[in-house]
C-alpha cells in the first residue's frame, strides 16, 4: 500500500471547488430539488445524508452531468457546467453497483478508462499498478474480476474512477452492498484515501453514522432542500431543528416552558428535569417563549450509583429502569422519570466494578445543563 503523507483536511478557507447557486430541478410536476445554494470545499470529504427521496441522488448526478438542472446555476472549479456532458467534466462517479465487467481481467478494469488516451503501454501499466496500490489491491492485476469479493470489487471500482485523476470523486452509496464487518473497514480505507489522494469526495448515504465517521461536513436533506449543513460535531451536538436532531443518532425530548429568553440565556422548565438556565447557543434555531421542547443525547446522562459523588453540576432526578439492553461495551437503559410519561434512554459504557441495574430497580439519573438543546 502507498505510504504517502495524509494531506491536511480542509478548512474554511479552503476554496470552493463546486459552487451551487439557486440549483432546481423538477421531473414534471414533482419538484425534486428547491433551490439547493452552497460551497463545497477543495480538498474536503462531503456528504449529502439524508431519507430515501429527499433529492440526495439527483443532486449527485446534476454535479456528474448525468440530469440536467431546471433553473440555478451548477459551477466545477470556477466552470459553468450548463450543457457540459459527463465524460467532459472533471469529475468520476463510483456507483453502488460497482458496473465491473466480469470478463475483464482486474487491471483491464481498473485501466478500461484509459484505453482512449492511447498511453504507451509501459505508461498503461504502470498508472494501473500505482491505482491498486492505492487501494490495496497490488497483485491482483491478473486475477478474474468475477472471483473477487464484494469488498475487492468495490476496491477495483475506486482505483478505475482515480486512475483518471479527477478534480471530484462522486460516491453513489457505494457501501451498501457490503456486509457490516467490511462496510466498517471500507468506511476507514475510504478516509485514509481519501486524504491520500487530497481531491474532493462527495459522498451520498442514507447511514447517518457512515456519514458522522467519514465527512469533513455534512449537508443533511428533506424533501429537495438543505435543512442543515455543518461538521459532524456541530450536526450532534447542535441540530438547528428537531427534524434534524430525530435522524442524526438518537436523542431524547421532553417538553419544555420557555420563560426567558434573550442574548444572556434561557430559562426553561423541562418536565421531568425541572428549571435549567442554558446558554443561547443551546437554541441553534434561535428561542422565544413559550412552549417548547428540549433534546438531550442518551450519553449526556449519567446514572448514579450508591456511592457515587453528586457531580458538580448537581443536577439530579429520580426514576425506574423500564428496560435494559446489553451490548457488551454498553448497557442502554429506558429509565421512566417522574411526571413523564415515556421512559427516556441513557447509555452507560460498562466498567469493571459498575454493576448492569435490573428492570424495576430505582435509579437516580445526572446531567449537566449544558447537554440540553432547546427547540422552540
Amino acid at each position: 500500500m502507498t505510504n504517502s503523507p495524509a494531506t491536511a483536511a480542509p478548512n474554511a478557507a479552503s476554496k470552493p471547488i463546486i459552487q451551487l447557486r439557486g440549483l432546481q430541478k423538477y421531473y414534471g410536476d414533482y419538484h425534486a430539488l428547491r433551490g439547493i445554494t452552497t460551497d463545497i470545499r477543495e480538498g474536503e470529504f462531503f456528504s449529502l445524508l439524508g431519507p430515501s427521496g429527499c433529492g440526495k441522488t439527483t443532486l449527485l448526478r446534476c454535479i456528474a452531468g448525468f440530469e440536467d438542472w431546471s433553473a440555478g446555476d451548477l459551477s466545477i472549479d470556477g466552470a459553468n457546467m450548463e450543457n457540459v456532458p459527463a465524460n467532459k467534466r472533471p469529475t468520476n462517479m463510483v456507483f453502488q453497483s460497482y458496473a465491473i465487467f466480469p470478463h475483464l481481467s482486474v487491471a483491464e478494469n481498473v485501466g478500461f478508462g484509459l484505453r482512449r488516451a492511447r498511453l504507451p503501454k509501459e505508461e498503461l501499466n504502470k498508472r494501473v499498478s500505482e491505482a491498486l496500490d492505492m487501494v490495496g489491491l497490488g497483485g491482483y492485476g491478473k486475477r478474474a474480476a468475477h472471483a473477487l469479493s464484494g469488498g475487492q470489487r468495490q476496491r477495483v471500482a475506486l482505483a478505475r474512477a482515480l486512475i483518471l485523476k479527477p478534480k471530484v470523486l462522486l460516491l453513489d452509496e457505494p457501501l451498501s452492498a457490503l456486509d457490516k464487518k467490511m462496510r466498517e473497514q471500507m468506511q476507514s480505507e475510504l478516509r485514509r484515501l481519501q486524504r491520500q489522494v487530497g481531491i474532493t469526495f462527495i459522498l451520498v448515504t442514507h447511514d447517518q453514522e457512515e456519514a458522522l465517521i467519514m465527512s469533513d461536513r455534512i449537508a443533511v436533506m428533506f424533501e429537495g432542500t438543505i435543512e442543515q449543513l455543518a461538521t459532524p460535531q456541530q450536526l450532534y451536538r447542535r441540530p438547528v431543528s428537531r427534524k434534524v436532531a430525530e435522524f442524526i443518532g438518537i436523542m431524547n425530548f421532553l417538553p419544555a416552558t420557555v420563560s426567558r429568553a434573550d442574548a444572556t440565556g434561557i430559562d426553561v422548565e423541562v418536565v421531568g428535569l425541572g428549571r435549567a438556565t442554558i446558554a443561547a447557543e443551546q437554541c441553534p434555531a434561535g428561542a422565544k417563549t413559550g412552549a417548547a421542547s428540549v433534546g438531550f443525547r442518551p450519553e449526556t446522562m449519567t446514572v448514579l450509583y450508591d456511592n457515587d459523588p453528586v457531580p458538580a453540576s448537581g443536577q439530579i432526578v429520580t426514576g425506574t429502569v423500564a428496560e435494559v439492553v446489553y451490548f457488551g461495551d454498553m448497557t442502554y437503559y429506558d429509565i421512566k422519570l417522574d411526571g413523564v410519561e415515556k421512559p427516556i434512554s441513557i447509555s452507560m459504557r460498562n466498567v469493571v466494578g459498575r454493576p448492569v441495574l435490573e428492570r424495576g430497580a430505582h435509579a437516580r439519573v445526572s446531567w449537566d445543563n449544558g447537554a440540553l438543546v432547546l427547540f422552540c
